[in-house]
């Protein structure tokens, strides 16, 4: 297990990992973080969230929702993201996750995926 000096600085680079994402997020998050973004779907989404040891893409934390855009850096992390999911799960979230395609090509299907995600 991490000791405490190892914890904050874990906590210290994931919080400078997503600082950076922030602000150079991929094309298909840019573009759906445009559509959700601003309580257009009833809630408000942050980007780049550190939650545990984790960053997430999008959150909306009043109703606990993580929004996941996958890429193709996903391509064989099925089995890691579904451990990432379920530790997340157990946290209280749900998580949904769009294929980056899907925001790229047909956004409104990705935003009704997680438009059904804030209904459950």
């Amino acid at each position: 297990m991490f000791n405490q000096r190892q914890q904050l600085k874990r906590q210290t680079v994931l919080e400078q990992r997503a600082h950076a994402m922030r602000h150079q997020p991929t094309p298909s998050e840019a573009k759906l973080f445009e559509a959700i973004r601003g309580g257009s779907l009833g809630v408000t989404f942050k980007r780049q969230v550190r939650i545990g040891g984790f960053i997430v893409d999008f959150l909306a934390p009043a109703v606990k929702v993580i929004v996941e855009v996958d890429g193709g850096s996903h391509v064989g992390r099925g089995a890691a993201d579904a451990r990432r999911d379920r530790k997340l799960t157990r946290l209280g979230y749900r998580v949904v996750r769009v294929e980056s395609d899907l925001v790229l090509k047909q956004l409104q299907l990705a935003i009704d995926a997680v438009r059904r995600a804030l209904s459950q």
